[in-house]
């Protein structure tokens, strides 16, 4: 059976079925790596030069999967880095499908839905991406969801968090709309609802995985 490695933050919230953080989101094994000191307030940073990537090379060393990701897509610019690094397959942020989706979708298309629209920005795009900066929404600064994360808050409620993540698509949706790109990997739990209100193709952290490596995640959560 295939084996996943995920290099979750130093985070403590809960991590629900749909999200990279559960066992119940894939079909094979998850090995979680714990990265210390890996903070959603270090991490999640509009200036990725400030992020310390030494306890990273450091997780990965001990990685045993046959596929190495991350819990949090604000890593994407240090793709190319830790997979250098890597013996198996390496995705640092569901952004990295960027690279296919703008051959499909102009700015306009595409949705990418974050935890804060304010941090991610260019620097986080991969190359000949950056026009899809405007594409970037966020979640509302009173959001349950965002609380949680932000704070580290050990309790969650799902509903509050859906309706939370519905909103941001319900605020910015258009008849243009032909796509969503969910960077922030606690969002997918909540793609059924999405789907409930926008009937458009959903692209996140796990249909990434699914596409390097086939059969790994739950059908469900796709």
């Amino acid at each position: 059976m295939h084996r996943i490695t995920l290099l979750q933050l130093d985070t403590q919230f809960p991590r629900i079925p749909g999200d990279v953080g559960s066992v119940d989101t894939f079909k094979c094994d998850l090995e979680i790596i714990r990265v210390p000191n890996a903070t959603v307030k270090e991490v999640v940073n509009s200036n990725p030069n400030q992020i310390d990537l030494d306890p990273f090379f450091n997780a990965i060393n001990k990685a045993t999967g046959d596929l190495i990701t991350t819990s949090c897509g604000f890593l994407s610019p240090f793709q190319s880095e830790l997979d250098a690094i890597c013996n198996v397959p390496f995705i640092a942020s569901s952004l990295v499908q960027l690279e296919h989706l703008k051959n499909i979708y102009t700015p306009p298309e595409l949705q990418i839905i974050t935890f804060d629209a304010v941090k991610l920005g260019v620097a986080h795009l991969p190359e000949k991406c950056e026009d899809f900066a405007r594409s970037i929404y966020g979640l509302n600064s009173n959001a349950h969801l965002r609380n949680v994360i932000e704070n580290n808050i050990k309790q969650l409620d799902p509903v509050k968090a859906a309706i939370d993540v519905c909103a941001v698509v319900e605020q910015n949706n258009n008849k243009l709309v032909k796509s969503i790109l969910l960077e922030c990997t606690n969002l997918p739990p909540y793609k059924s609802e999405i789907r409930r209100i926008s009937n458009v193709p959903i692209y996140d952290i796990l249909t990434a995985i699914e596409n390097e490596l086939p059969n790994s995640v739950q059908t469900n959560f796709l």
